[in-house]
């Protein structure tokens, strides 16, 4: 899948779950950065991109994200695998 789409689709996602429309998804930007971005939503962001890219992350996959750009690392390997 194509970086940009897998961006644009994960900044609809952040945005969403945030519930701030004005967010600027960065490969750097992390949970600390944004204060609505707590463990609940975290969940929330984790499931609607699995939804959304229709894959799956096991435990040691979402634990080892240190931010979006790992996120996005993550889904370009496992729809390119699928592809």
């Amino acid at each position: 899948m194509d970086r940009n789409r897998i961006i644009a689709d994960l900044t609809e996602i952040l945005r969403d779950a945030l519930n701030d429309d004005a967010l600027v998804v960065t490969p750097e930007l992390r949970a600390k950065d944004h204060p609505e971005w707590d463990s609940f939503n975290h969940i929330n962001i984790i499931v609607a991109a699995e939804a959304k890219f229709d894959v799956k992350f096991n435990t040691t996959e979402v634990d080892g994200l240190r931010n979006v750009g790992d996120l996005i690392a993550l889904i370009e390997r496992k729809t390119n695998k699928a592809a």
